[in-house]
């Protein structure tokens, strides 16, 4: 643990940053979410990029701005495609999504209340949802929309 006055510090790793380097078992191989997703990866990367150079609470609301708007506008777009395509997990999929945006938020909302540990949580978060829900639930609608010819 590092110290920056009375706020204890977590420091990142390098295996957080590894975490957020694209790999090819991310891939839906959907080009257009393919894509998304490996922004999602680089806003990773940005969280952990300030906070190794010691700016994390100075970049975080930035950060968690980009996050919130980027994560409306991803999750839009794998909605239509599942929805105009019939996806028939579409309604778990997309309580996924809710949940996710209310985490985002929730994050946001703590941040902008003045609490000053959060970069550690939301890289957590971060590492958490790219892990989880695009190598499982992601890649779980992957085979019916190529199937669909969504490209």
């Amino acid at each position: 643990m590092a110290q920056q006055g009375d706020i204890k510090l977590r420091v990142p790793t390098a295996d957080m940053f590894v975490m957020f380097e694209w790999k090819s078992d991310y891939a839906v191989n959907i080009p257009s979410i393919d894509g998304q997703h490996q922004n999602l990866f680089a806003i990773g990367r940005d969280l952990y990029a300030a906070m190794s150079a010691g700016q994390g609470k100075a970049a975080l609301g930035k950060i968690l701005e980009k996050l919130v708007q980027y994560t409306a506008m991803h999750f839009a777009h794998e909605e239509r495609l599942m929805q105009k395509h019939r996806y028939p997990d579409f309604a778990k999929h997309k309580a996924e999504h809710d949940a996710l945006v209310k985490q985002v938020v929730a994050f946001q909302a703590e941040f902008s209340a003045g609490r000053s540990t959060m970069a550690v949580p939301v890289l957590q978060f971060l590492k958490d949802w790219l892990e989880k829900h695009i190598k499982g639930s992601d890649l779980a609608y992957a085979p019916y929309l190529k199937a669909q010819k969504v490209a």
